[in-house]
């Protein structure tokens, strides 16, 4: 019996998007298409753009979880936070010298800003060095 199934690399990318949009319906053809076209487009951004938004996306989820946003403390969940924290400073720390000071100072700014916020929000603060991120930033004090 022969198989007369066209493999994948017989068909084209733009008529196996076709096919999908064909078999899954128009919408969800769409979708893929973009979904597609938002891949190509990453890899015209920068590294610097990529590292700075991941890095303001866990100081916002952290400040969340610190119980800094909208809901306030309904959504306080300091485990949470110290888990963001700490990734949060171990990105900034080993991307730093790839990105420059020029964009690292505000996300290190940020990162103590976090670090001290939860040390007040903790029930029982953490000694300094001690605290989420500090065993990749060394030790962080309210400054005087």
């Amino acid at each position: 019996m022969t198989d007369n199934t066209p493999s994948a690399s017989d068909i084209p990318a733009a008529d196996a998007i076709g096919t999908l949009a064909d078999d899954l319906g128009a919408d969800l053809g769409a979708d893929l298409e973009a979904d597609l076209a938002e891949q190509r487009d990453l890899a015209d951004v920068p590294a610097v753009e990529v590292i700075g938004t991941l890095a303001v996306h866990l100081m916002s989820a952290a400040a969340v979880k610190l119980g800094l946003a909208e809901n306030g403390e309904a959504d306080l969940d300091l485990d949470e936070a110290r888990k963001l924290i700490t990734a949060l400073a171990g990105l900034i720390t080993a991307a730093a010298p790839e990105i420059g000071s020029q964009h690292a100072a505000p996300l290190r700014d940020g990162l103590r800003t976090l670090q001290l916020a939860f040390r007040e929000a903790s029930p029982y603060p953490d000694e300094p060095g001690q605290g989420p991120g500090e065993k990749f930033t060394g030790a962080v004090y309210a400054r005087s």
